[in-house]
């Protein structure tokens, strides 16, 4: 039976994936490895310790700390080691860089190591298309292409990249590497803008969209990209990268205006705020090498927009002690004094009521 150690298994994508493992294949076993900061959380887990209790198991630990993480692997008998855990928000990076580079570069230095050391077991990590960094004219980012980050959060994964590619390089670690979209779907913490929005809108308060919000930008279903998580793991070429998105790409004001019809409330609620520092104007991947190992996404960007904004307001229960907690304070430190913008003229909305 394949045991993997999920590390950041309790935060948004890794909780999707290790539900989806689980559900999946009755001969795999997960032991979660996580530190529960504010975006990693045992309720986004509560079901599967109760449905899969023979076949999951929950460690709390840093990845920066290598004897719990090698004592870990010892324990559980672990041969594979998919390494979700990061600090992933932009804007937190631009105000506290130092975690970053903590737990993105050092944590995955730390996991290397111990896959090295303790067998050389299969490695998986997965990283952002923020590392490309802005993308010009019609060009898709390819996995060849040199990588470019402008954030603190992308140099952070850009880091982590390399160092595994030199794991692979140097000491035969069998790796490979993930670059994933805009993931959004369900248990996603509301720091990020598709949350955001819908909790916004839902309680009737303005949505801050940075700038003209004529961003480009890719958004896949968190379960498009967990399969292809599990694709490449199970038929990826060792030592390789790969794209995982749609392959599309749209505004990020076309992605609130999809959010606010679905939930019906009007498009007056958008406020155009000052822009975030270095923001990259568009990403968009070239996703081929990923569909010719037999992938593709069963959301396009509405639905998965949709299917998204659908979860948030079936599930306030989750989300609403969140609103109450930390977050109160992190909204008011980076958007309470974010000067609001005159609406771009060629951002008018005319039918303000849809």
């Amino acid at each position: 039976m394949q045991t993997l150690l999920v590390t950041g298994g309790a935060g948004f994508i890794g909780c999707n994936f290790v539900r989806y493992l689980l559900q999946k294949y009755s001969d795999v076993r997960v032991v979660v490895y996580d530190k529960l900061t504010y975006a990693g959380r045992l309720e986004n887990l509560a079901d599967v310790a109760e449905q899969f209790a023979g076949r999951y198991q929950f460690v709390q630990g840093d990845i920066c700390d290598a004897g719990r993480v090698e004592e870990t692997i010892r324990t559980h008998g672990i041969d594979t080691i998919v390494n979700f855990a990061a600090e992933t928000h932009v804007d937190r990076s631009i105000l506290d860089p130092d975690a970053f580079i903590q737990t993105d570069v050092y944590g995955t230095y730390v996991l290397l190591e111990a896959a090295r050391k303790l067998g050389n077991l299969r490695y998986h990590q997965i990283s952002t298309d923020e590392v490309y960094g802005h993308i010009h004219g019609g060009h898709r980012s390819l996995e060849s292409d040199n990588v470019a980050p402008r954030s603190p959060y992308a140099a952070s994964k850009a880091s982590a990249d390399h160092f595994v590619s030199a794991y692979h390089i140097t000491y035969g670690l069998p790796v490979t590497i993930s670059r994933g979209a805009n993931n959004i779907g369900p248990y996603q913490y509301p720091e990020k803008a598709v949350p955001l929005f819908v909790t916004n809108a839902l309680s009737d308060l303005p949505l801050p969209v940075y700038g003209d919000g004529r961003q480009m930008r890719d958004y896949q279903y968190v379960t498009d990209h967990c399969e292809g998580i599990d694709l490449v793991l199970r038929n990826g070429v060792i030592g390789e990268v790969y794209n995982i998105g749609t392959g599309a790409e749209m505004t990020n004001l076309e992605m609130v205006e999809i959010l606010l019809d679905e939930l019906g409330k009007p498009r007056t609620l958008i406020q155009h705020v000052e822009d975030r520092l270095g923001h990259d104007r568009r990403y968009c991947m070239d996703v081929s090498k990923l569909m010719a190992l037999g992938w593709e996404p069963d959301y396009n960007h509405e639905e998965a927009i949709r299917a998204t904004v659908r979860w948030y307001l079936e599930n306030r229960r989750w989300w609403e002690p969140i609103r109450n907690g930390e977050f109160k304070q992190y909204y008011q430190k980076l958007y309470g004094n974010r000067k609001v913008l005159a609406m771009p003229p060629e951002a008018e909305y005319t039918n303000a009521n849809n």
